[in-house]
């Protein structure tokens, strides 16, 4: 180890980068100025529309068809022309007679009137739609009173008043939900252009991990499993590696192995102690653009470029590796796929216990929910409590795992003080 190294790792963090600094810094190394905003980095593929739930659009997409495409009857009831029920009411019906079969298997003529179900194809002839419930129908003769007066064009669905052709449905970087599926299917779409999944290889490390029952000094490994099953839920294919040792050459060929990928993500081994070595590993295969943020739990994590791969060298506490993969991981799946990482959604609630936090780093604070009673609220006042989980250390998982959410304490405040309204973010929602 030479002299800079050894001070290094003796020194700590003098410096810490702030949480926006440190993302703005990794979304230019990874992407750049994102020139062409059109081409995701990832690069693109073309795939059913039924396999594209939450896949983000590479291309523009505009109706290639009218929906609907036929008039449509928007009722069930009787497909009339409008002129013929001039002045009808219960008083004073006009009679139809019913012309044979139904839909655009009719057709109607002067004073004749045609039985539609709701969608049903309005039948040549008919230009408005007589609701069932304003109709009697006289079965014995092939005739109907009409009971209400109808205008051109009543209980009819016109073409295209749902979605018209060449109509503008989506930009490129929409990511698609089931009900723009359904959309693009009426729109005429069988497959459509999306960025590609960005790939993550996710390696654990250190020599303590095990996967059995663990002895005196070893730990189960869940980093690992954790990152990867949210790298999936964030968007990405990943690939959940076995556990490799506090050893340079080891961790050195276990990264250069996933240079494959669009993403490296490292678990433990971050930090500046002896046994730290991946901020070593990671500069002498790349380039650190990041090492140390201001953020609570987690400052130790580093951020790096190999080979115009991100690597991400997430901390070994567990609820620090969870935060920061939160914190960087995720945003850039999103900036690999073109777009951005979607807010969290967030629940107002008042806070029960003080949260400290130093100026200067970003503290996200582990709360649990709790519905108030609706009656004893006053005006304005949050439905919910928040309180701080009393098991706070970055290496209690459980404090995140029966946690109902996280509050962020921005950087330039020193603390939330109890009382007051804060948002609750849901990082991890239910699917």
């Amino acid at each position: 180890m030479d002299g800079a190294d050894s001070e290094r790792k003796t020194a700590g963090f003098k410096e810490r980068t702030p949480v926006d600094e440190a993302r703005r810094i990794l979304e230019t190394a990874v992407v750049g100025d994102r020139d062409d905003e059109d081409t995701p980095p990832v690069g693109t593929e073309r795939i059913d529309v039924e396999r594209a739930d939450g896949r983000v659009l590479a291309a523009p997409v505009t109706s290639a068809r009218n929906v609907p495409h036929y008039e449509r009857a928007a009722m069930d009831g009787y497909a009339v022309r409008a002129a013929d029920t001039f002045g009808a009411s219960e008083r004073s019906p006009e009679v139809l007679r019913v012309a044979d079969g139904t839909g655009d298997d009719a057709s109607v003529g002067p004073e004749t009137a045609a039985r539609v179900h709701t969608g049903s194809a309005l039948p040549e002839g008919a230009d408005a739609v007589v609701m069932i419930e304003h109709v009697t129908e006289l079965e014995s003769v092939g005739e109907l009173e009409v009971e209400d007066a109808v205008a051109e064009g009543e209980n009819v669905a016109p073409i295209g008043e749902d979605v018209e052709e060449d109509q503008q449905l989506y930009d490129v970087g929409h990511r698609l939900r089931p009900s723009d599926l359904g959309l693009l299917r009426s729109a005429g779409y069988a497959e459509v252009a999306v960025a590609r999944q960005p790939t993550v290889g996710v390696i654990p490390t250190g020599e303590e991990l095990v996967d059995g029952d663990p002895g005196p000094g070893e730990v189960i490994e869940t980093n690992g499993l954790t990152i990867s099953r949210l790298a999936k839920r964030w968007g990405g294919q990943a690939t959940y590696r076995d556990v490799v040792t506090d050893d340079f050459e080891s961790l050195r060929v276990a990264i250069q192995r996933d240079l494959t990928k669009d993403v490296v993500v490292t678990t433990g081994g971050s930090s500046v102690g002896e046994r730290d070595l991946l901020p070593e590993v990671i500069d002498e295969l790349g380039e650190v653009v990041v090492h140390g943020v201001g953020l609570k739990p987690g400052h130790p994590v580093c951020l790096g470029i190999v080979e115009e791969t991100p690597v991400i060298a997430l901390p070994g506490y567990p609820v620090a590796c969870i935060v920061n993969a939160v914190q960087f991981l995720r945003p850039v799946l999103a900036w690999l796929e073109g777009t951005d990482p979607a807010p969290h959604p967030t629940t107002n609630a008042r806070l029960e216990r003080k949260i400290p936090s130093e100026p200067g780093t970003r503290t996200f604070a582990r709360v649990q929910l709790e519905e108030r009673d609706e009656a004893a609220l006053e005006p304005g006042e949050p439905r919910f409590t928040a309180t701080p989980t009393r098991a706070s250390g970055s290496g209690v998982l459980s404090s995140v795992a029966l946690a109902d959410g996280w509050v962020v304490v921005d950087d330039d405040r020193e603390g939330i003080p109890e009382g007051e309204t804060v948002a609750v973010e849901n990082w991890e929602p239910s699917p």
